[in-house]
């Protein structure tokens, strides 16, 4: 039997990479005789850059950019074969490079965003591909575009994080826009949210990067604020005569997709980019079986994110498609919907098959698997975190061999 294995990063625990091998090893507990193709995958967020890298070759750059907290942090982006630039919002201020106890949103900058963007048109790239998934911060691209030359009447307010830009009343993207005059700029964001409202930049992720209620919606008013500064631009001078701010995809990455279109660039699904760049439906036709999995299997999974990539990618060819999740917050309608047979939570494992067995030792046997209905269970951040609450499993469970043993029980039921 032929296995696809294309996952995305379970956050916070393992790279895409890393859950792709987990897979494969407790798949091979069950089902040694199975050959599996492995296709770690990304939608922008983190693992971008390592994916594009592992399908299209090319060279990897390093470079010192501002952090999130203002502070120097290493980041990577892809020179492709073909002079496009391929770079990684996360690694500039991804959450995790945040310490948990300075997660603000108010406060985190997107500026070194705008550092590897500049890199990469000085090493000449003319096609800027950013993916725009797992940021930290929610300042609507400010520090991106202050990089990037753009000013302000406070200039200093454009890096200094969302919850300053209510004090901006005017914004200059002319220098902004000219330093990438000549040069395609795309945002490959994994959400199709608009900069405001309530599935907007703040309302809809600020709490996932530290923000309390009152921090929502004090970014909210001055997001509204920056976008309603930016918008003073003469009216030749916006591109394509339209308002960023209600685009698709204009919230993803706290805004960043808001400043990279108010510069002129233009938006794709960044799952679509990577599943075509791996050739993903031609080896999910392949294949008699595609695993997909993520941390959370939830609303977002529907919508533009790596699940809802495999699925369609699969659709053509009538795969069946099984997630692999460290938490299920969906139904079974729901994920039929987009063409997932089953769903399989990681908290879902007994004790025992948590631990790897000693060498030459048979991998336990306890069943075969059961989909998760429902009903949710704790987050995969919970079973990694030990504390021996929220799920059965042993207080050490190493996150990679709890995923291992969730795919040596699924293979139980579907491999042949």
């Amino acid at each position: 039997m032929r296995v696809l294995v294309a996952p995305d990063a379970f956050t916070g625990t393992l790279t895409a990479t890393q859950a792709a091998v987990a897979i494969r090893r407790g798949w091979a507990r069950s089902a040694p005789a199975d050959e599996l193709d492995l296709a770690p995958l990304s939608d922008g967020g983190p693992g971008f850059v390592e994916v594009m890298y592992a399908s299209l070759g090319g060279q990897l750059v390093s470079e010192t950019v501002t952090g999130p907290l203002r502070e120097p942090v290493q980041a990577t982006w892809l020179l492709g074969p073909d002079g496009t630039a391929y770079v990684e919002a996360a690694s500039a201020c991804g959450l995790h490079l945040i310490p948990d106890a300075r997660r603000d949103p108010a406060v985190t900058t997107s500026a070194g965003v705008g550092d590897l963007i500049a890199a990469a048109v000085a090493r000449g790239a003319r096609r800027v591909i950013v993916g725009v998934g797992g940021t930290g911060t929610t300042d609507a691209g400010a520090g991106l575009l202050a990089a990037l030359g753009a000013t302000a009447d406070h200039p200093e307010v454009l890096t200094g994080g969302g919850g300053g830009l209510r004090s901006v009343t005017a914004v200059d993207l002319a220098p902004a826009r000219a330093a990438m005059a000549g040069v395609e700029l795309v945002v490959a964001s994994d959400v199709d949210v608009p900069l405001l409202g309530l599935r907007g930049a703040s309302n809809g992720f600020a709490r996932q990067k530290g923000a309390d209620d009152a921090s929502v919606m004090l970014l909210e008013g001055s997001l509204e604020a920056f976008a309603a500064a930016v918008g003073r631009q003469p009216a030749d001078d916006a591109p394509g005569g339209r308002d960023p701010a209600v685009a698709l995809g204009a919230g993803a990455g706290g805004g960043l997709g808001y400043a990279l279109l108010a510069l002129g660039g233009r938006r794709v699904p960044g799952i679509a980019t990577v599943t075509e760049a791996v050739g993903l439906t031609g080896r999910a036709a392949a294949a008699d079986l595609v695993l997909t999995g993520e941390g959370t299997f939830d609303w977002q999974s529907l919508r533009g994110k790596v699940v809802a990539g495999v699925a369609a990618a699969a659709l053509p060819s009538a795969r069946p498609v099984v997630v692999l999740a460290g938490r299920v917050a969906v139904g079974r309608r729901e994920w039929v919907a987009i063409g997932v047979s089953a769903a399989y939570a990681v908290s879902d494992i007994a004790p025992t098959e948590a631990v790897p067995p000693p060498p030459g030792a048979a991998a336990p046997r306890s069943g075969d698997a059961a989909p998760r209905s429902d009903d949710a269970g704790p987050g995969f951040d919970d079973v990694v975190a030990g504390s021996g609450e929220a799920v059965p499993g042993p207080p050490e469970g190493d996150p990679a061999e709890l995923l291992a043993a969730l795919a040596a029980r699924v293979a139980k039921s579907w491999s042949r």
